[in-house]
């Protein structure tokens, strides 16, 4: 300091001391004298230089101040970091800047500038509480309450710091609700937990990213996308949020872009086990599904259908994938002839997604196959609501005539033939039903007997007028109300059963009582050609 000082003195005087005066002009050696004076070894000038940048300092402060106040934060920003540049040891401007952050919403970069803070000056009750504030925010609601516990040592009667503590151990309930309901598999109530825990902790990727795999599981994928999507724009490299990208996809049965989202996530995070398992599942789904497909599209009907069984154990969140799984099982159950279980297979995939067509129309035609009409014309409905094409309108409609059909006395199954039999094969089916059923075959039976009997009988002869007659025949089949067609329907079933049978004395059980049933069709004929016509003509 002395020799300095001495350098710097000489220089100034320079042109009557020195032995090199002569050669050299004063001015320039007090110059570089002042250039190199060390002024820190200099108390008086130490503090005259701290000072000033203290004054310097509070002057970028107040100009953020003032920016603050008017919300014009990233301009806040940049007075409070000359500030913290000039004096990087004064809390109060790491404090302000923590403010102005939070109010940017960069909570994290907020959190370093409270704990910075904190550090330079551990009475900084305002640092507490941002830092408090930043780990809630953030999620982290162990270190929030650490942190607002101190606020009420160092202030004991702070409200606010009272009522974030609340708020810490509202998010840990919640927290721990959600954990418990995850394990259940109560993917709603876990939504519910993230989205209480949020209102207070509304940056945590972790309560998002949680809320999000929930979502996708409900098969919510929209707003799952979103959310993971909004993490993303923040930080491209989540692991977390690429995982629900690719499982959204996933459960969409986009199953090769799932893929890259699930390996990327895996680029990101080698460790995340739930992408490894979705990735590992998506391939082993895809492959059995298509091994289903080739065997079915070949005609090994038995073998497409364990396939599709082997694919719907792989993972039962799949909902989307498993729904067409059901619906392809169904089909190749159908061709099976397993109508009752392809039902059930469509009924399943159409509780997995409400709203699979393929599904309705594989059911309401498994319905019609097996003549359940009303449960068939519901499907249909449901399908022509959703999908108004004229195909969709005609199978309504023919499913609507079944069921008007059905509901009337099927005179095919009165008589015992199939709806293709032919007039024959009707002639003889009423010869034998109406001796079955003849009210003297049955005089020595108890009254309830005969009752029953002589109802069946009359049937018999009201179906074999309507099916031996081409043109009700014709009618009835089309799903025609008869009655309502102006079509004579009076008949009385004992001259119906004396004009088929002929002869002046009609027909006697007590003449004919050996009398085999199932006599022959050249016996029918015989009987039946000249009186039949007469009677339902």
């Amino acid at each position: 300091m002395g020799i300095l000082r001495t350098a710097a003195e000489g220089g100034a005087e320079g042109g009557m001391k020195g032995s090199h005066a002569s050669s050299h002009p004063p001015p320039l050696d007090s110059k570089m004298a002042t250039v190199d004076y060390d002024s820190s070894a200099d108390p008086e000038m130490d503090l005259t230089s701290d000072e000033e940048l203290e004054r310097e300092a509070e002057g970028f402060k107040e100009q953020g101040n003032v920016y603050y106040v008017k919300k014009d934060y990233a301009e806040a920003f940049n007075f409070y970091t000359k500030a913290i540049d000039l004096c990087p040891k004064n809390a109060s401007y790491y404090g302000n800047r923590a403010a102005t952050l939070m109010m940017l919403s960069r909570y994290r970069e907020a959190l370093e500038d409270s704990q910075q803070a904190v550090r330079l000056d551990d009475t900084f009750m305002k640092g507490h509480m941002r830092e408090g504030k930043c780990h809630l925010l953030l999620g982290n609601a162990m270190a929030a309450t650490r942190c607002f516990q101190k606020v009420q040592e160092l202030e004991p009667e702070s409200s606010q710091a009272q009522q974030e503590l609340k708020n810490a151990e509202s998010i840990l309930e919640f927290e721990r609700l959600a954990e418990i309901s995850f394990e259940k598999r109560d993917f709603r109530m876990v939504v519910f937990c993230m989205d209480r825990a949020l209102e207070s902790a509304s940056a945590c990727h972790r309560f998002k990213v949680l809320k999000a795999e929930c979502l996708a599981l409900l098969g919510r994928y929209p707003e799952a996308q979103s959310v993971a999507s909004d993490i993303l724009r923040m930080d491209s490299t989540n692991g977390d949020a690429l995982y629900v990208r690719g499982l959204c996809l996933y459960y969409e049965d986009c199953i090769d872009k799932a893929v890259q989202f699930f390996v990327q996530a895996l680029r990101m995070a080698p460790d995340h086990e739930k992408a490894r398992l979705a990735c590992r599942n998506a391939k082993a789904l895809k492959a059995k599904k298509e091994e289903g497909n080739k065997a079915f599209k070949e005609g090994s009907f038995e073998e497409a259908y364990d396939l599709y069984s082997e694919a719907l154990t792989i993972d039962p969140n799949n909902i989307k994938t498993n729904a067409k799984l059901y619906c392809n099982r169904a089909t190749v159950g159908s061709k099976l002839n397993k109508l009752e279980q392809a039902i059930e297979d469509c009924t399943k995939a159409i509780k997995l997604d409400e709203t699979y067509i393929k599904a309705y129309l594989r059911r309401a035609q498994c319905y019609m196959d097996t003549e359940q009409y009303e449960e068939a014309v519901r499907d249909y409905e449901k399908v022509y609501q959703t999908e108004k094409t004229k195909e969709h309108k005609n199978l309504l409609k023919n499913a609507q005539l079944e069921l008007k059909k059905s509901k009337r006395k099927d005179y095919y199954k009165v008589l015992g033939v199939d709806k293709n039999a032919t007039e024959d094969e009707i002639k003889k089916a009423y010869r034998k039903r109406a001796l079955m059923h003849h009210p003297d075959r049955h005089s020595g039976a108890s009254a309830e007997v005969q009752k029953e009997e002589e109802k069946k009988f009359k049937e018999v002869g009201e179906a074999f007028t309507v099916l031996s007659d081409p043109k009700k025949k014709s009618r009835y089949d089309s799903g025609h109300d008869l009655e309502d067609d102006d079509m004579n329907m009076d008949f009385d079933a004992n001259n119906i059963f004396k004009a088929f049978f002929g002869g002046p004395g009609g027909f006697s059980f007590e003449a004919n009582s050996s009398l085999d049933l199932e006599i022959s069709s050249s016996s029918l004929a015989s009987l039946a050609t000249s009186s039949m016509y007469a009677v339902v003509s």
